[in-house]
């Protein structure tokens, strides 16, 4: 907390600083305390966890008003959480990371792909508790209305109650009206993929990456499913990729294997 007493929250997503969803988001955190966001200069969708390390990032700051601050950076949304922790919050102690709101869904297999949930996993690598939110939509002009209390209400509770370190939650929310929340698992899942061939004017070819979403989970709690029942999915993540549950079959499979 602040001198104040107001927490202090960072800011960042994926489709740059100009959205509509971050747009909300700023409007909506402003309730709750004080906020700095440092969110790409332009669209950095589907850039997962990658940095910028063979070329400068440059930081423009955007407004900066008691309580906000705003800046713009050439780089990748986890470029931005870690321009934020090392240079423009390094004197500061972060009570919160939101990353969000994405214009579409970051649902199942999707998280893995995701720029604003990489942002998010950055969040929970510094230590503080991280949420992604999304909305089942990639409209530009999306409606967040439906979902603004929801937001509210959750960023509400981590900021009371924290999160287990390590962990960090990647909220999902559908179009039109939301039934509720549902905690649930990341949805198994793959995508089906082709890089259609096209030519350009001088007939030399280009690819554009295409493909069709493939669920395979079939289980009401997993959060594909809760969307499309009308549910706002809540899918607890850990930036611990271990997959313990494989520990002592893999010890008994590779461990001094040089010596059978």
């Amino acid at each position: 907390m602040n001198k104040e007493n107001k927490p202090l929250i960072f800011i960042t997503n994926d489709d740059g600083y100009c959205s509509k969803g971050i747009s909300v988001l700023i409007k909506l955190m402003k309730q709750l305390g004080d906020v700095v966001v440092v969110a790409p200069k332009t669209e950095m969708s589907g850039k997962s966890h990658s940095i910028t390390v063979n070329s400068p990032l440059r930081l423009k700051q955007i407004e900066q008003s008691q309580g906000f601050e705003l800046y713009a950076l050439d780089g990748t949304p986890v470029d931005c959480v870690k321009m934020a922790f090392n240079r423009i919050l390094k004197t500061r102690k972060c009570d919160l990371v939101v990353s969000g709101i994405n214009h579409g869904s970051n649902a199942s297999i999707n998280t893995i792909y995701s720029g604003t949930m990489a942002a998010v996993f950055e969040g929970c690598a510094e230590r503080v508790p991280s949420v992604g939110f999304s909305l089942d939509s990639s409209d530009k002009d999306a409606d967040f209305s439906h979902c603004e209390k929801y937001i509210i209400s959750i960023c509400k509770d981590v900021l009371a109650n924290s999160l287990a370190e390590g962990v960090c939650l990647n909220v999902n929310f559908p179009t039109g009206k939301i039934k509720g929340t549902k905690v649930c698992h990341q949805a198994k899942a793959y995508w089906n993929e082709e890089l259609v061939e096209y030519k350009d004017p001088i007939n030399q070819p280009f690819y554009w990456l295409s493909g069709v979403y493939n669920c395979l989970d079939k289980s009401p709690e997993a959060d594909f499913r809760a969307l499309e029942q009308g549910y706002a999915s809540i899918v607890p993540m850990q930036v611990d990729f271990t997959a313990y549950s494989e520990l002592n079959k893999m010890r008994e499979r590779f461990e001094n294997v040089e010596e059978r």
